[in-house]
C-alpha cells in the first residue's frame, strides 16, 4: 500500500457525509433551507466527501500500486477540501449568518 491513508479517510469521510445530510435535513425541517445558501453549500460539500470515499475505496481494493497511489491522492485533496468546507459550514452556522 501506498501510505495507508485511504483506510482512514474512508470511515471518517462517510461519518463526515453523515453529519452534512444531517445538517441539510435540519434545514429542510425548519424551513431554512429555502432561505440559505447553507444548504447548497452542504450538498455540494456531501458530494466531495462521498467522491473522496469512492476514491479512497477504489484505492484500498485496487492492486496496482501506481493507480493505488493516484485513487489515494485524489481522495486525500477531496477530503481535506471538504473538511476545509466543513469548518466554513460550522463558522456560518456558529455566528449566525443564515438568514
Amino acid at each position: 500500500m501506498a501510505n495507508n491513508t485511504s483506510q482512514h479517510i474512508l470511515p471518517t469521510s462517510a461519518n463526515l457525509l453523515g453529519f452534512c445530510l444531517f445538517v441539510i435535513t435540519s434545514l429542510h425541517l425548519t424551513n431554512k433551507a429555502t432561505s440559505s445558501v447553507i444548504d447548497e453549500f452542504t450538498s455540494i460539500i456531501a458530494l466531495l466527501l462521498a467522491c473522496s470515499c469512492l476514491f479512497s475505496f477504489i484505492s484500498i481494493r485496487t492492486t496496482d500500486p501506481g493507480r493505488e497511489e493516484k485513487f489515494e491522492s485524489i481522495a486525500d485533496y477531496l477530503f481535506i477540501i471538504s473538511l476545509i468546507g466543513i469548518v466554513i459550514i460550522i463558522l456560518l452556522l456558529v455566528f449566525g449568518l443564515i438568514k
